[in-house]
């Protein structure tokens, strides 16, 4: 069976990267007497300032989109509407706080190299959007790992070492030289280029035009 190699460029505080694959799932579902997947997760920051004040997700949105707080509302109500149906857990998307996921990236790039990977990335997703918690935060990403079977003890000694920020730093520069501008971003077999949180019949007749090349 031939497998396709799907890298996934996305920030933990981007609620249409969780979107994006809880669609992609779907569509590997479909696609599991077809074809095989291999999937690893590289980095994106939406807010790479580590000093920068967190602030509420509605104001902050507006301000950055040049909308009123209340479009900004509307479109986050759309979202968990969307995500909802997904099973995803969104109930504190407009509850949240802006914040920079750094190490939180780091903590995945560890995971991945115990095969919990995408676990580990599911966890802060429920973290920020479902319970609004601050993904900056050593202690919060702790949780995250144990939740997911990792040692939080370990997990700990990561956040407080300058562990993998080399791979997170190489992992942003890499994709952003590729063009990748917005996430999420899928790279098929390092070639091509999927964007955006498309729907699993998008992604079902992209992956399949794609195994036929091959």
């Amino acid at each position: 069976m031939t497998t396709l190699q799907i890298d996934i460029v996305s920030d933990i505080a981007c609620p249409w990267c969780a979107i994006g694959y809880a669609r992609l799932e779907k569509a590997m579902t479909a696609l599991k007497n077809e074809l095989d997947f291999a999937i690893e997760w590289h980095a994106f920051e939406l807010n790479p300032d580590p000093s920068a004040e967190a602030e509420p997700i509605l104001p902050a949105l507006a301000r950055k989109y040049g909308r009123s707080e209340n479009e900004a509302r509307d479109n986050q109500s759309q979202m968990m509407v969307v995500a909802k149906d997904l099973g995803l857990n969104f109930e504190k998307l407009q509850e949240r706080y802006t914040r920079n996921t750094f190490d939180a990236h780091r903590l995945v790039k560890w995971a991945g190299a115990q095969g919990k990977q995408t676990d580990m990335k599911m966890a802060c997703f429920e973290a920020y959007f479902g319970r609004a918690e601050n993904i900056s935060d050593a202690e919060v990403l702790v949780n995250c790992a144990e939740s997911v079977g990792l040692e939080g003890s370990e997990a700990r000694a990561i956040l407080s070492t300058d562990q993998y920020a080399d791979a997170v730093r190489e992992d942003e520069a890499k994709y952003q030289q590729a063009g990748v501008s917005a996430v999420p971003a899928y790279i098929i077999n390092q070639t091509y280029l999927v964007s955006g949180a498309q729907e699993p019949e998008t992604l079902i007749q992209a992956f399949r035009e794609i195994a036929e090349e091959v």
